[in-house]
């Protein structure tokens, strides 16, 4: 286990994160919670057929920066890492596995090795992989420097000239040699964690709307526009791609993603990343993790039809050697048919789950607030034969007087999560 490998001060182990928590204590918790100064109400589900609590709150920060530094990659779709550092406190210890099938930008992975819980991932985006090993078992500093050295990046090499609308010709070039060398070193089976994270780090950095991107403005990073959008941004700002020194852009951003990663936590992370597992594929069959050894699991699934992540990332695809139209992401447009794919996933998490795990399921509001998961969700979950425990709803804004199920506040829905906490039986083998 984790805490005989290590002999380190942690100045976040706090009683309830060492001893984790039982469900019962979790509840009462939940319950007296005052942590941001209002109470929590709590509520019945509004379907009778669906006999849970309901508890309102506001768990944690919405903040920007609250966080550890090294969280900052931009992704779709992605949740604090307040969310998953909420559970694992307090239903894990430490050396247990955490998993999260649809990992995303790794958030639950990241977090989870942050607190010395045993990190496990599954996406079917192979950019996911790309974006939370790296920071699993980052590199230092210097051998991020060093290597950024030893890249030629101003070799004459053919451009994609469709791409000049986001970039000066020579940042381009600079683009494409690193692209080059990247996939080359892969091929050579040669591609280390210094250039996993080099590679991590470019990938974020290929558009924004600051001068922190390699781009001219465009749309955050966490999605792509198309050539002819960009187009007409540059038309209506009036701009042409100004040349940008990747190099140095990519060991800015190193920086910063390393501002709080000191002594404790660096050590923290290598003993975890030996025993880290990530797969690229999809997690309705994951035979890679073995029966009975998941403790927790956080996530957040796929929504009805609300992301469309290949035209988001068909940049990102492009430098990385990967072809979008074959990344088979989900993209359920109809309820039955999320519902029956959850069911499936489901039946999957509860084989891995140790007895008494928990799963921590956060949903989001589609159809214009008129539908809410959790109807789907506590259906498919009984039928894989788990119990919902409870529903958590962290709402920075909710008040006495505010309908939680209410339109108008589902159709709010940036400032807040809803939580199903589900559980596997402990007499279950």
């Amino acid at each position: 286990m984790l805490d005989s490998q290590l002999n380190l001060n942690f100045n976040d182990s706090t009683l309830r994160e060492e001893k984790g928590s039982s469900q019962e204590t979790l509840q009462t918790e939940l319950q007296n919670f005052r942590e941001f100064g209002k109470k929590t109400i709590v509520e019945n589900f509004p379907d009778p057929d669906i006999d849970l609590p309901v508890y309102v709150n506001e768990f944690w920060t919405s903040k920007q920066r609250a966080a550890h530094s090294i969280h900052e990659i931009s992704y779709r779709a992605c949740f604090k890492p307040q969310l998953p550092r909420f559970f694992i406190e307090r239903l894990t210890r430490r050396g247990d596995s955490v998993y999260d099938p649809f990992t995303g930008r790794g958030t639950t992975l990241v977090e989870a090795a942050l607190l010395g819980r045993i990190p496990i991932g599954c996406d079917i985006n192979p950019l996911s992989e790309i974006l939370t090993k790296p920071r699993i078992d980052p590199p230092t500093l210097p051998e991020i420097a060093q290597r950024l050295q030893k890249i030629d990046f101003n070799r004459k090499t053919d451009l994609r000239e469709d791409l000049l609308v986001f970039y000066h010709p020579k940042t381009l070039r600079a683009i494409t040699n690193l692209k080059d060398y990247l996939l080359r070193r892969a091929k050579e089976s040669k591609l280390d964690k210094v250039d996993a994270w080099i590679r991590m780090v470019a990938t974020n950095r290929l558009t924004g709307h600051s001068s922190g991107f390699f781009s001219v403005y465009t749309l955050p990073p966490n999605q792509a526009v198309s050539i002819k959008s960009q187009q007409q941004i540059n038309e209506k700002r009036q701009q042409i791609p100004e040349e940008k020194n990747v190099a140095q852009i990519i060991l800015k951003k190193s920086r910063s993603l390393f501002r709080n990663l000191d002594v404790e936590k660096s050590d923290l992370l290598q003993a975890v990343a030996k025993d880290a597992l990530f797969i690229t594929g999809s997690c309705h069959s994951t035979p890679q993790i073995a029966d009975n050894s998941i403790k927790l699991v956080v996530t957040s699934p796929p929504f009805l039809d609300i992301v469309d992540y290949k035209t988001d990332n068909w940049l990102r695809c492009w430098f990385n050697g990967i072809e979008a139209s074959e990344v088979n992401i989900w993209q359920l447009r109809k309820p039955l048919d999320w519902q029956a794919r959850m069911q499936q996933v489901f039946k999957e998490l509860r084989r891995i789950l140790v007895p008494g795990g928990h799963i921590a399921f956060e949903v989001g509001e589609v159809k214009g607030g008129k539908l809410a998961l959790e109807s789907l969700v506590v259906p498919a979950a009984k039928e894989a034969n788990l119990k919902p425990v409870l529903i958590l709803i962290n709402d920075q804004k909710f008040t006495k007087t505010s309908n939680c199920w209410g339109v108008d506040n589902l159709k709010k829905g940036t400032n807040t999560n809803r939580i199903i906490l589900l559980k596997k039986s402990e007499d279950c083998g």
